[in-house]
Formats: structure tokens, sequence, C-alpha cells
């Protein structure tokens, strides 16, 4: 069946087409340009990822201060008065508790379906994606609508955090500005965990915390060359945070936490086992209500989220402390203050139970969170589980710690003690980043008598919550969409490889007037396992003529050899790739179609077919892929993986150094240089710059080629290093 035509939004005709292109080209010009401006400067890779690592971290900072500001105005909008946000929302009519969620979801529902479905939800599993699938890059219009839909979401009431829908925004602008100083997609990466780190760090006031999220959860990796420029990005969005806002405490605190007796261990670690249990059943109702709302609810996209705000209302007017981020909540826990004057909720537990209602209280709330937080990411909303992970955390820890000290006085710290050290767990729990919870609590209170409490509550939650699920709240999303974080780096290195590294331009295309007699002697004498079909007017892509067609017609090649042309045979059903497809798509679709080699077209025009890709191009790719995780497992990633600023020296009178390669080389292989046999010394790596792409070929094979412009790693005594450098 023949193909719909489909027309191109670049394509001229139409006015919003012509500014597409005038923009478009803008940008490319300015991008080119500016790129070439920072390769005239000689700036070494290290300073020139510092560099953009500091302008990520203002922006990152700048986009977190913008965040507070914008649900703090558009909270006192909804929820006007002169006391706290928890407080307004307490004293709001029962009406405006229950509509003003719905309709913040209205007008987030359209807003997300129609411009950036990756909005929707925590935001971070959608930045992993984009690691893992899509070597870093992200949208650039993702910032600007996660900025809105998260605001508006949380402004109104939505049950969810603010720190997830920062991570995003910071991780967008650490793509755009990758994309736009077209850096590699192994840095791009590093750019994206910046901009993550950024916004933890801005957040939070934790520096330290930021970092260790971007590397622990988003790159899951602790590469000291990407680490580097993620911190340099934390601190710079902690300092400017720090210029608005103050040297603020996420979380405010009246009383001392500390640990009041070694028997206290015990009383810990039970609390890291129920954490953890509380942490598997905070991931499995955030997914199974998630996938209710997917599949049972068959409500229109644009409604869904508006109905979802509807049931996080009807839950506020009984437990309006589950709305918004949650901190006064939290800090009326950590201080050990009642709630019963708060809501209908209280009201009603304290005429059941008296006055000693604390311990209830907060264990309801804890179990209510949870569903309001599922109601509002499984309905469409946008906004974090971090902070719900904090609200929960609190609130079982503050009931834990009520009956702790309320049979052992003697021995056990308050209850605002216990629900600290549960907010590191349940963090711990949900997001299987031990380390981040630890030093993110550990930031937010300077308190250095927790470190032994919080480590053994947050790895013991770790455990437990991983004995029930092995994804955590994060890589079970990505699990549910097919992409698979665990294991090697070996497993995701085809979704790493992209078909624009590896795809050719030489490829044999006929017209669709071709006779068969034509078609059959142009495939015998290619040896290719297929020719396209173009067009004859236009040369757009019909479809493919394979040897396999050409063979079930074969036997009637006296009759067809006059009457049977390429536009009848052609199979218009064929895959397709384009240059921004992974190699793991491309393989799916080689397999699906059995043929070894695939079509790859355009982005710009779905018609115009710009070259083919091969399997064993992407087999290839893929043995240097893993030759090069394998070589840089020791000293050779620390050499390939950076410039170096100075000279590394590893023995008395040895060096290893780079430069770019002498004139003289240029143009001739390795075995023709002899480079060995003549200086004494060694070429470890090769760095070369292609199509805007770097690649790095450690440990050169003997017919290597220098290219022009390549950067040599080279080893051996200073003297003779010295002699290659100075080479002409």
């Amino acid at each position: 069946m023949k193909r719909p035509y489909r027309r191109n939004k670049s394509q001229p005709g139409s006015r919003s087409a012509a500014s597409h292109t005038f923009f478009s080209r803008l940008y490319n010009n300015a991008s080119r340009k500016t790129s070439q401006f920072i390769e005239t400067a000689k700036m070494t890779e290290h300073i020139f990822m510092i560099f953009v690592a500091i302008i990520i971290g203002v922006l990152g900072g700048l986009g977190a201060v913008g965040i507070r500001a914008l649900i703090r105005e558009i909270s006192g909008f909804f929820y006007p008065g002169s006391g706290t946000l928890l407080e307004n929302i307490v004293a709001a009519p029962w009406y405006l508790k229950l509509l003003i969620p719905a309709v913040g979801g209205l007008i987030v529902g359209p807003i997300i379906y129609r411009w950036a479905p990756e909005a929707k939800g925590t935001g971070v599993p959608e930045v992993m994606q984009s690691v893992l699938t899509r070597g870093g890059r992200i949208r650039p219009r993702v910032a600007f609508i996660k900025s809105i839909v998260s605001t508006i979401t949380i402004g109104t009431g939505g049950s969810v955090g603010r720190e997830g829908p920062i991570v995003q925004i910071g991780a967008s602008l650490g793509s755009t500005i990758g994309q736009f100083f077209r850096i590699p997609s192994k840095r791009m990466k590093t750019l994206v965990g910046c901009g993550a780190a950024a916004g933890i760090a801005a957040a939070f006031n934790t520096p330290v915390a930021g970092a260790l999220f971007a590397v622990e959860i988003i790159l899951m990796d602790y590469a000291v060359a990407s680490f580097s420029p993620i911190i340099i990005s934390s601190v710079m969005a902690t300092v400017v945070s720090h210029a608005f806002e103050g040297d603020f405490p996420a979380i405010q605190m009246v009383a001392e936490h500390a640990l009041q007796s070694p028997y206290e261990i015990a009383l810990y670690a039970a609390l890291g086992v129920i954490a953890g249990v509380v942490s598997w059943i905070f991931i499995k109702g955030v997914f199974f209500f998630g996938a209710g709302w997917e599949n049972r609810i068959k409500v229109s996209p644009y409604f869904k989220a508006g109905l979802g705000g509807l049931v996080v209302g009807a839950i506020a007017l009984i437990f309006p402390q589950i709305m918004g981020v949650g901190y006064g909540s939290i800090n009326l826990a950590l201080n050990h203050e009642s709630m019963t004057y708060m809501g209908v909720g209280a009201e009603m537990v304290n005429s059941v139970l008296g006055s000693h209602t604390f311990w209830l209280m907060v264990l309801l709330l804890c179990f209510v969170k949870i569903f309001a937080t599922s109601m509002t990411l499984g309905s469409g909303g946008s906004g974090g589980i971090f902070a719900p992970s904090l609200f929960v955390g609190a609130m079982l820890g503050a009931c834990f710690g009520h009956f702790a000290h309320l049979l052992l006085p003697d021995i056990t710290a308050s209850p605002g003690t216990y629900a600290l050290i549960a907010m590191g767990g349940l963090v711990a729990g949900t997001t299987r980043a031990p380390i981040t919870a630890i030093i993110t609590i550990f930031e937010m209170t300077k308190e250095n008598s927790i470190i032994l409490p919080l480590m053994i509550t947050c790895i013991i939650s770790t455990i437990v919550s991983s004995k029930f699920s092995r994804e955590s709240i994060y890589t079970l999303k990505l699990l549910l969409r097919n992409i698979n974080v665990r294991g090697h780096a070996e497993t995701n290195v085809m979704k790493s490889l992209f078909v624009k590294d590896v795809y050719s331009t030489d490829f044999t295309s006929v017209s669709e007037t071709r006779k068969f007699s034509e078609i059959v002697n142009t495939i015998m004498s290619t040896g290719h396992p297929f020719v396209s079909v173009h067009d004859r007017n236009r040369g757009f892509f019909i479809g493919t003529v394979s040897i396999n067609d050409v063979k079930d017609v074969l036997f009637h090649k006296e009759a067809l050899m006059d009457i049977c042309i390429a536009g009848d045979m052609s199979n218009r059903s064929m895959e397709l790739v384009e240059p921004d497809d992974n190699c793991s798509t491309a393989l799916k679709k080689m397999k699906k179609c059995r043929h070894d080699c695939l079509p790859v077209m355009d982005p710009r025009n779905d018609r115009k077919q710009i070259g083919v890709v091969w399997l064993n191009e992407i087999l290839e790719a893929y043995d240097k892929e893993i030759e090069h995780i394998d070589l840089t497992s020791g000293l050779a990633e620390k050499i390939v993986m950076t410039n170096l600023e100075q000279d590394i020296r590893f023995l008395e009178g040895y060096v290893i150094t780079e430069f770019k390669a002498p004139r003289s080389f240029v143009g001739r292989t390795i075995a023709q240089l002899q480079v060995r046999n003549k200086y004494g010394v060694d070429i470890l790596s090769i760095k070369s710059h292609a199509r805007r792409q770097e690649t790095i070929e450690a440990i050169p094979r003997a017919d290597t080629k220098i290219k022009p412009g390549d950067t040599l790693v080279v080893a051996g005594k200073t003297d003779r290093v010295n002699q290659v450098k100075n080479l002409n």
C-alpha cells in the first residue's frame, strides 16, 4: 500500500514553516560561530567543561529560585491569608479546597498533552531516560513547560514536591547548553548531571547532596571525569540560591537531635526495617494507582489531571496537610507539635481518642499522603516524589518515636529525632540512593551526632526495600518502558550509539520506472541486499526492492522483463530509521524486517533518504565501544576521557602528555611513523573530530592514519616526548 503523503512541517509553503526555518538557521549560525570561537581560543577540554558547568550552575540556581517564587505566588493567590500556607489552606472554605486542585489539573492537563508529554510526572525518570537512550539530549522546550505545569500543580494544592521538576528543568538547561555548544554525546551526559545537581543543591541548600544525587541516581556513574563539573555546578547553584534567599534551612527545627544512648541503635535498626517496608508500599502505591488511571479511567487526557485534582481536593477536606509540598506539616512532626487543630480528620481522631492523638494522626497522614501523591501523579499532574518521601518519612518516624519515647524515655531521643532519621530512610528506600539520602539529611541539619543512626536506618531501609522490589521508584518507571538500567555498561551500549555515528551516505537507488531486468542487474552488480526506489520527479523515497523480492519473480523473468517496473515491486512497508535513533532501535527494526541494512531518512523530511545503516557497521561500533569501556577502567580512562592540563609524571624521568599531531605526522599511519623506533615514545590514544563529534581511539592500531587536527596522547621519557612535541 502506498505511503500517505505527509507534508513536512519545515517544508516551504507556509509562513510558519518560513519562520521556523529562519529561527532554526539563526540558531545554527550562532551555535556554529560560538563553537568556532571556543575552538580558536584554544581552551582545553577541562577548562571548557568547568566554564560550561559554571553557566549551568548559575542558570540552574536561578531556575530553582524562580520555581519557588512562582509556587509562593500561585499558592498565595489561591489560598490567601496572613498565616503560613498550611494555616491558610486549613482556614479556606471547603469548596475551595475541593475545587482549586481540580482547576489546577484542568490547566495542566492540556498543556502537557499538547506541548510536552515528558513534562508529566516526577521528571527524574525522564532525565534518566534521556541519558540512557538519547545521549543526554532533552528538548529545550521541556524546561519552560515543566516550570509552568509543576508550579501550577503544586501551587494549587497537588500532593507532590518541587524537587523533581527543578531537577528536570536543570537537566534540560544543561542539555540545551550542551546542544548549543555542540558537545559530544559522552560529555552531554555530564552536563545533564550538572543541571540535575544544580537543581537539588538549590532546592535543599545542599551542594554535596546535589552532586551525589546526580552521579548516584541520574548518571549512575562515579567517574572522576564527570564528577568535577557536577560539583562546580552544584556549588554555583547554592551560591545563587543564597544570594536571593539567604542561607535558609529547608526544614525548621527547634530541638537538638542527637543519639541519646548506644542502646538506641537497635531502635534505629528497627526503624530502618519499617521504613524499608513503607518505602516499598510507596513505590507500589504510586505505580498501582498510576496504572489504574492509565488503564481504567477512560477520560480524555485534557481532563484526567483535573479529575485527579478533584480527588486530592476531596482528601484535603479531611486531611488538608497533604496538599502541596508539605514542609509545614513536616516541621510540626519534627518539633512534635500537635496537629489536632488542623482539619476535619484531626477533629475526628480527637473526638474518638481524646487529646492523645498525635501518633494516630501522623500514622494516618503517612498513608494518606502516599495515596494523594499517587492520585496527583497518576492522573497526569507534574511534580516530584522527593518531598513526599520526606513527608511520609517524617510522619512514620514521628509515630515510631512517640512510642519509643513513651516506653523508654530515659534512653531515647524525642519523636522529632526519629522523624528526622526516618525521612532519610524513606528517601533511601524509595530511590535506592542511601548515600544521597544520608548526605541530604546531614546537610539539612548540620548535626554530626545523627550520622550513625542516619547511616544505619538508611542502609537497612535500602536493603529491606530492595528485597521486596529490585527497582527504585525511578527505575521501575523506566523498566515499564522497556528500558533496562541494571547490569553493566555493556547492556546499554547500543542505546548510547546513534545511527548518525555509523550510517553511510553511499547507497544505491533506482527510479520507480526502472525495468525488472535493470533492477536485477543493479542488485547483482552492487551485492547489496536491496536497492531503494525513489520517485522519478521529486526523488522521494517510495520503498525498496530486495534480492528476495527478485527471487520470487525470477522464474517469470521473460514475461516480466519489459512490463514489471521498480514501482510495482517496491516494498512500501520497509522499516526506516533517522539519524537520531539509537542503534538498539535500528537492530530491533532489522530483526523485524529480516534485513541487515535499513534506509536512513532525513529528520526534516521523512520522505527523503539520506543514507543507509548496515548491521556490520553497528556491530563494529559496538565492539569498539566495549573495547573502549574495558581499556578505560584504569589509567587509560584518565588519559582518554580528559584533556591533560599538565604532564602526568608516572616514573622518574617519564611523562604522559597530549598535544596536536605535528604536520609531518598527518596522512601517515602509526606503522609508517615508527615513533617508538625513532623517538622511543608510545602513542597511547588519538582524539579525532569528525562531523562535530569527538572520537577516541585508545591503543591505536598500526594502520591508523593521523588526520589534520588529531590530538595525540603520548608516553615516554620527558626529553623524547618534548622532541616529538616540537616537530613541525
